[in-house]
């Protein structure tokens, strides 16, 4: 069976793509023919700047270098204040001007870097190839925890193969990735996600698979992510957790860290990796939100293995998301999953600490699941069925 993928979100070389893949995908070569300035309109869009807002984009020089020199300039022209491109690398943008920021910045230490940052800026553009591990970005995500800014998550990374392989990102993805920027209805996208808020805090929501996934959990009045491509001020303002306060384009996912007292049930693995070694049919029963039952036909200890290195965080429930973007659908022919699982029907279910999410597990461990032919059940009310999004009416 195929419909769960895993993904243990502590190796961060391999969420990002920039470990090399062998195999992969029968994708169709398509050559990509970027569009700047519309995507650098786009984003800016999406930001709903207010006049003097301070911007602040964070990436790798020689990465998407002509988006960010668009993106300096549709920022200025909203009256907005451009604060420069700071460099995750030892060596700066070149031949970029920048605020006095940008120069305090590249002689500060990593603990230097939050003080700094505190207060300087209103929104950080995370572009292709920054990473948590880079201290700019390490230093911005511990103000966003103090409910301080709002980011937005430019990866252009996540895609996977059908049995969880990282896939490199091709021309064939970018095509994808960029219609899914410059051609998503954000209106009905939001639309859609505020429906399914509605009707999941007041049901049961149960997901299954033809494997033998039956899981059950209520949200309550947990914090939900609705991941539609608004970075404006006002959301932010909004925010309940972290995750409230890091936008992702493309858009399209709805998370939630389920009550934990309230998760029942089981999830079924396809063949998958654990600790490093390949485990096969594996079942986890959970009972409050803990893992009570391991079950394998083979390599049930390497399961063990990681779990017990991981902690209690490794035997606990995190976190439901269900993606909503039907430009991120997993395509009919040569599939593959776009965009860390946002596309509409693809179903994820991850293990670990939910702190960030408003949960209340820690432990810094977390490990993302993937179901692409799940059905999601809110009451009587299916909201997926195997894998593809059906709206129910009202």
């Amino acid at each position: 069976m195929n419909n769960l993928r895993w993904v243990p979100l502590s190796c961060i070389a391999l969420l990002l793509g920039l470990l090399p893949l062998t195999g992969g995908s029968r994708q169709a070569e398509t050559s990509f023919q970027p569009q700047w300035q519309p995507l650098a309109q786009l984003l800016v869009e999406r930001m709903s700047l207010r006049m003097g807002e301070r911007v602040l984009l964070v990436g790798q020089p020689g990465r998407f270098d002509e988006l960010t020199s668009e993106l300096r300039s549709a920022i200025r022209l909203t009256g907005a204040t451009d604060l420069g491109a700071l460099s995750v690398l030892s060596q700066p943008y070149p031949h970029a001007e920048g605020s006095d920021l940008l120069s305090k910045a590249a002689r500060a230490s990593p603990e230097e870097l939050r003080e700094l940052l505190d207060g300087a800026f209103d929104l950080a553009v995370m572009l292709p190839d920054a990473q948590p591990t880079h201290p700019p970005y390490r230093a911005i995500q511990e103000l966003l925890r103090q409910g301080k800014g709002r980011t937005i998550h430019f990866h252009w990374h996540g895609a996977y193969s059908l049995d969880g392989r990282v896939l490199p990102i091709t021309d064939a993805i970018s095509t994808v990735y960029q219609r899914a920027l410059l051609e998503t209805d954000y209106a009905a996208l939001s639309a859609a996600q505020k429906k399914f808020e509605q009707a999941a805090r007041r049901g049961l929501i149960q997901v299954t698979t033809p494997s033998g996934t039956d899981l059950r959990f209520r949200i309550g009045r947990r914090p939900v992510t609705r991941q539609d491509g608004d970075a404006s001020a006002s959301r932010a303002a909004r925010a309940r957790n972290l995750i409230d306060r890091e936008i992702e384009l493309p858009s399209g996912a709805v998370r939630v860290a389920p009550l934990e007292e309230s998760v029942e049930g089981v999830i079924a693995f396809p063949p998958s990796l654990w600790n490093g070694q390949t485990v096969e049919g594996l079942r986890l029963r959970f009972r409050s939100g803990k893992v009570i039952e391991i079950s394998a036909d083979t390599g049930k200890e390497a399961v063990e293995a990681e779990m017990d290195q991981a902690g209690q965080a490794g035997r606990s429930f995190r976190e439901f998301a269900l993606g909503f973007n039907p430009l991120l659908a997993i395509p009919e022919k040569d599939p593959w999953i776009p965009y860390y699982g946002y596309g509409a029907g693809v179903v994820r279910l991850s293990l670990g600490d939910n702190s960030e999410l408003g949960g209340k597990v820690s432990g810094g461990y977390v490990r993302w699941n993937f179901f692409v032919d799940a059905t999601v059940r809110v009451g009587k009310k299916v909201w997926v069925q195997d894998g593809k999004l059906s709206l129910p009416s009202d």
